[in-house]
């Protein structure tokens, strides 16, 4: 099943996200085939991050949320908060 995992960073925290970037990039990669899609939230300017939002695959809600708590954004707290969604690719799969 799919996951819209949707991420809202801690207020003042983009300068702790921009130093954990490439690690965090690192741990998409590490997903493999898991990762649909990601990309950052930004500000009005198009340019200023201030969320995440991934769509994984995995079995349970549970699963989905374990695969996020190790992404180094969780870990050194960027987040204030994730919500994960199941979610339903109707429009522009790749898949059929």
């Amino acid at each position: 099943m799919l996951y819209a995992v949707i991420c809202t960073d801690k207020p003042g925290s983009l300068p702790l996200r921009q130093e954990k970037r490439p690690e965090h990039l690192e741990h998409l990669k590490s997903l493999g085939d898991q990762l649909k899609l990601a990309g950052p939230f930004t500000e009005d300017d198009g340019v200023t991050m201030n969320g995440s939002l991934l769509v994984i695959e995995a079995d349970t809600p549970e699963a989905a949320r374990a695969l996020v708590e190790k992404d180094p954004f969780f870990v050194h707290g960027v987040f204030e908060n994730v919500e994960i969604r199941p979610w339903k690719w109707t429009v522009n799969n790749p898949n059929g």
